[in-house]
């Protein structure tokens, strides 16, 4: 049974709230999820109603686009529909499963949006951005910047890059990544040390390898 991006938001607003709020409001997340996996719609809705806000703010922060934060939660509630059958409530909370695929996605709108924006323009459009403006070489220079700790980045095993995405670019506390990721406050901490640590030795062996630093003139 295929659901729509469109189906989700129209489940979550249609009629019958009151109706599928009463019949679904005594069960866990975590039970709904398992209905979820059975192909129930509805339940799918509720799990919609419970987390979507929390899921935008958490989208928004990351993308800082309206538009892009809905399609991210959109994107990430049909995952939730597709890959039910594989949540195991034994090693995290529904919601904390659901958010951290809103986030992934999240992060793949932001990469994909930086890759549309790096590709070659046509003659024309680049003839008008170059009338427009011309880049400087600071901007070039954080540009480089920028891919250089993206490239750490990718380096890093998975759940220090996580923790370290959610606080520098989602803007949450490390008591709220514990809650979120539901692990303890000292692993989060840990993690963000032993991740932050293993950056600086990769940002510094890419310097030594050789980088540049623009010179500006007056």
């Amino acid at each position: 049974m295929e659901v729509s991006a469109s189906t989700v938001l129209a489940l979550a607003d249609s009629q019958p709230r009151f109706a599928m709020r009463k019949q679904h409001a005594h069960l866990s997340d975590e039970a709904l999820v398992a209905l979820v996996a059975r192909g129930d719609e509805r339940a799918l809705a509720e799990l919609y109603d419970r987390v979507s806000r929390i899921a935008y703010g958490l989208a928004l922060r990351v993308l800082r686009d309206e538009r892009l934060a809905e399609d991210a939660v959109q994107e990430a509630f049909l995952a939730v529909w597709r890959t039910a059958a594989a949540f195991r409530p034994e090693r995290a909370q529904a919601s904390t499963w659901i958010l951290t695929l809103v986030h992934r996605r999240a992060v793949d709108l932001v990469r994909r949006e930086e890759r549309r924006r790096a590709e070659p323009l046509d003659d024309e459009l680049v003839a008008r951005a170059g009338e427009a403006s011309e880049p400087t070489e600071e901007a070039a220079w954080l540009r480089f910047e920028r891919d250089r700790v993206q490239a750490a980045l990718k380096q890093l095993p998975d759940v220090q890059r996580e923790a370290l995405e959610l606080a520098y670019y989602g803007g949450f506390s490390q008591s709220e990544l514990a809650q979120r990721l539901g692990v303890p406050l000292g692993t989060i901490k840990s993690r963000m040390f032993a991740g932050l640590a293993r950056l600086r030795e990769l940002l510094d062996e890419t310097a030594q390898e050789g980088s540049w630093r623009p010179e500006f003139t007056s």
